[in-house]
């Protein structure tokens, strides 16, 4: 199973292949929506329900254009990307709208991972982790906490 990074950045890849993104800027932008979907899951996973709105999203209860997570994903991503790349309204309209696209793409990655017969916390744990088996708890989200934090300061 692949990390919830190596998923976001094929997601995103997958989901920005036929818009036309300028090659002087293309690296900044497929890593600046890497970066703003995996902090919107990062920011929103510490908030209270939080965890409850991302299984909502990526078991695919929520549509991802109507998720507060993807909203956040696409504030980021204007506010830390758009405008510093200084990108033109147009465009900057059409990079934001692959957001809900990446979203939709990791809808259903979050399934029953430690057999318990349910989606939880665990199995959220467990896909960030990139895990298929049953941990303790501790192991857990001591993996988890190393896989976002990990994710935030790769460059």
């Amino acid at each position: 199973m692949a990390s919830i990074s190596d998923l976001i950045s094929q997601a995103v890849k997958s989901a920005a292949g036929g818009v036309q993104i300028p090659s002087d800027i293309q690296n900044q932008v497929l890593g600046g929506l890497s970066s703003s979907v995996l902090g919107s899951l990062t920011q929103t996973a510490t908030q209270p329900g939080g965890v409850d709105l991302i299984k909502n999203l990526l078991t695919g209860k929520t549509q991802a254009a109507a998720s507060p997570v993807t909203a956040l994903a696409g504030n980021l991503f204007n506010n830390n990307v758009l405008k510093k790349l200084g990108v033109g309204a147009a465009l900057g309209s059409v990079l934001t709208g692959i957001i809900p696209k990446v979203m939709g793409g990791l809808s259903g990655i979050i399934q029953d991972r430690d057999g318990d017969g349910d989606v939880d916390l665990n199995d959220i744990i467990l896909t960030l982790t990139g895990g298929g088996q049953k941990k303790s708890a501790g192991s857990s989200i001591l993996g988890a906490a190393t896989s976002i934090l990990g994710g935030l300061f790769k460059k």
